[in-house]
């Protein structure tokens, strides 16, 4: 029998989804499937590479279990689906050097891959599955938009220049094909970090192999090449692969007042975490900007929450500008509990006591925010 407390939860997560978009935090299980397309001849090397993999995998924490399909139709053709306790844990593995070197020896023997992650919202019940479902209690109401992030650090002492260099590049043709379209391209900088925000409607992977595609890119690229603190070569594909693998910076919470934001500002404010201790700090911001979503009256209209390691970067939309607002509601962080705790996950160059000076170092410089027409 179903209590008044649970009814009152799953109420509340019910109301919550009309906001929430996108959040790996409700603690349900997660689904990884991974499309593998193996060069011709190449299969028995894949299935061995495959085998070292999953003996590795099998004592990452989060872990549950995974299985491997090739397709009936085109032996090229392979399917890896795995299963985890919560998104959290396989996030925290699957961005980590341990799993750029557990792949290594993957690539030599894979043209293509696509991976997708899906909280699981429902199953049919088996005594196997019964008394341990963690299911996502209701399904979230999302606008169409996949939110996406890349950074990465510059040599201390070239940040004018790459700033330059990066707010000069000509944008490139938003409409990608049918039914992927670029919507928006945010790019900050904090120190020597760069973040670059980007929103798409469609397709994220065509739409990054469109974008890094174009003269335009590459040209912005090759120009910031020698300022970069990471090495790489974009005629060698491993070297790409490597430096972008490490680059992403996925978005874990997005959350949207039901009201218009056209005329919104956009800001974006570095948290840099205490080693371990990313996750953490971006699950307590997800929590109060969950809230904020859910008040009128909050200045805070829309919210991405990005993280990959002790990375964390909160991109809002908000009514009027930064600098008049309330500091602690601006950093996401009304609940003085919540704002105790956060001082204890930030790095320590990054804590203050007092809001005013916090925000201040945690606001990121604007390089260049670009939107692309609707049509």
């Amino acid at each position: 029998m179903t209590t008044m407390s649970e009814r009152v939860s799953e109420l509340s997560v019910r109301q919550a989804s009309h906001h929430v978009s996108q959040s790996v935090f409700d603690g349900s299980r997660l689904r990884v499937v991974l499309l593998v397309d193996v060069y011709d001849g190449a299969q028995q090397q894949f299935l061995e590479a495959y085998e070292q993999l999953c003996n590795q995998v099998a004592s990452v924490p989060g872990h549950v279990s995974d299985q491997l399909c090739q397709s009936i139709e085109n032996p090229s053709q392979w399917l890896i689906t795995s299963e985890w306790e919560s998104a959290p844990p396989f996030l925290s593995w699957v961005n980590s050097e341990e799993h750029v070197r557990m792949v290594e020896p993957l690539h030599s023997c894979v043209r293509d891959t696509r991976s997708l992650r899906f909280h699981i919202v429902r199953e049919t019940d088996t005594d196997a599955t019964a008394g341990k479902r963690r299911l996502q209690a209701a399904p979230r109401i999302g606008d169409g938009v996949v939110r996406h992030a890349l950074t990465f650090t510059v040599k201390p002492g070239s940040e004018d220049k790459v700033a330059e260099i990066l707010a000069g590049y000509a944008s490139p043709e938003p409409q990608v094909d049918d039914t992927t379209r670029l919507c928006r391209t945010s790019l900050y900088m904090h120190g020597n970090r760069v973040v670059r925000a980007i929103e798409v409607r469609g397709d994220l992977l065509t739409a990054l192999r469109h974008v890094a595609r174009q003269p335009e890119v590459r040209a912005v690229e090759e120009a910031i090449n020698p300022y970069l603190e990471q090495d790489r070569d974009l005629d060698d594909q491993e070297s790409a692969r490597v430096f972008f693998t490490r680059a992403a910076l996925p978005a874990v919470h997005h959350v949207t007042q039901a009201q218009e934001i056209a005329e919104a500002q956009r800001h974006a404010l570095y948290y840099p975490a205490r080693e371990g201790l990313g996750m953490r700090l971006a699950e307590v911001l997800s929590e109060q900007d969950a809230l904020a979503a859910k008040d009128p009256r909050s200045p805070i209209l829309r919210s991405t929450i990005f993280q990959r390691d002790d990375v964390v970067v909160r991109l809002i939309d908000m009514r009027g500008a930064l600098e008049a607002a309330d500091p602690v509601v601006a950093l996401g962080l009304p609940d003085p509990s919540q704002a105790a705790e956060l001082t204890t996950l930030l790095d320590a160059g990054a804590r203050s006591g007092d809001p005013a000076r916090l925000l201040e170092s945690a606001r990121m410089a604007l390089i260049t925010d670009r939107r692309s027409p609707e049509v």
